[in-house]
């Protein structure tokens, strides 16, 4: 009997077979990862890294050389606040000098002041020049001077405090004074006017002469009584305008100062600085004479600044040749303000109630 084999099955997808398929996808996969591919735009990343990273540190440096020359800076700041520091504890040295200086002066100030009334007349010659103008026979008298002040100088110049107290108190005595003081020279060259913060009564007349005629006294005198210019109550910018415009080596000019207090911050400050303006030459003689009219206050108004412009022109005027006149009160004034005439009190067996 013939047996009938039965025939075995074969299986495609044997274990074999499996086996095979997985190492080749396998070995695929390796090789992708041992090629080390890379894209482009991978490479062009960074490329653009790169150059960030070198402008970033091209701007550190830069950075770092700002901040060298800050610092340099700084220490040039710092020591140049370590000078001033130092300057300013000078100054505030010279602050307490002055201050002591001004205690002392305000002492002698109310000394002066009991000897009111006692003028001094300076003593000078006529220059060729003005016996011609006053004429040869022309002999200077004893008392040849406008209340103590002498009166022998070419040019004159009027430096007037137009501050509310001058000119709603004593302006009328004022304009008395201006006049007089003019008719006290016969002739000069010229004259000029101006206030104490050196503005000119007639601006088109700034740095020029004023022409001494009659006509030209009468309208002066006009104008001053409407004039009623800005004023501080301090002579310094008018004085040093006046030096510094006019003085000149061939001309002998007077400056009259017309005022009744003085406000500024410090009387040492003035004389020194006029004393450098109106320096003396190699004949010992300054620029220009100072002369000063001390006019009263109120009353009713502090006598403190009245004392202090009192102060300051006696210095002034002692230190430039000049003569410095106090005024009393207003309604006790009565002797006319002339050539050799001395302001005295109606009464001389009673002192004088103006600090001045």
């Amino acid at each position: 009997m013939a047996r009938r084999l039965k025939r075995r099955e074969t299986e495609i997808f044997s274990i074999s077979f499996l086996d095979c398929i997985t190492c080749g996808l396998g070995s695929v996969v390796l090789l992708l990862v041992l090629s080390n591919m890379r894209t482009p735009e991978i490479e062009s990343s960074q490329e653009d890294l790169q150059q960030q990273l070198l402008k970033l540190q091209d701007e550190l440096i830069d950075i770092q050389g700002q901040t060298d020359i800050l610092n340099r800076d700084l220490k040039a700041k710092q020591i140049q606040l370590s000078d001033e520091k130092k300057r300013i504890a000078r100054l505030q040295g010279d602050l307490s000098d002055v201050r002591g200086k001004f205690q002392a002066s305000k002492k002698e100030a109310d000394v002066a002041n009991q000897l009111e009334g006692r003028l001094a007349s300076a003593q000078q010659t006529l220059t060729d020049e003005m016996k011609r103008l006053l004429g040869q026979g022309f002999r200077r008298k004893k008392d040849d001077a406008i209340g103590g002040i002498p009166v022998d100088s070419e040019y004159i110049i009027f430096c007037i405090d137009t501050s509310g107290s001058m000119f709603n108190y004593v302006w009328p005595m004022m304009l008395k004074k201006v006049e007089e003081t003019l008719n006290a020279y016969p002739k000069v060259k010229g004259f000029q006017v101006m206030n104490d913060e050196g503005v000119y009564m007639f601006t088109g007349y700034r740095g020029k002469w004023i022409p001494d005629t009659p006509t030209q006294r009468r309208t002066v005198i006009e104008r001053l009584r409407t004039w009623n210019a800005f004023s501080n109550s301090s002579p310094i910018e008018g004085i040093v305008e006046a030096i510094r415009t006019y003085h000149a080596k061939d001309k002998k000019i007077s400056v009259y100062v017309f005022g009744d207090e003085f406000t500024g911050p410090s009387i040492d400050s003035v004389v020194k600085g006029v004393d450098i303006i109106n320096r003396e030459d190699a004949t010992g003689e300054r620029r220009v004479r100072i002369h000063a009219i001390g006019f009263p206050v109120r009353p009713d108004a502090p006598q403190y600044t009245s004392i202090r412009f009192a102060t300051l022109m006696r210095i002034l005027c002692q230190r430039n040749g000049g003569t410095f006149v106090g005024l009393e009160e207003p309604e006790r004034s009565r002797t006319r303000f002339q050539i050799g005439a001395v302001e005295k009190p109606a009464d001389p067996a009673k002192p004088r109630s103006s600090p001045i």
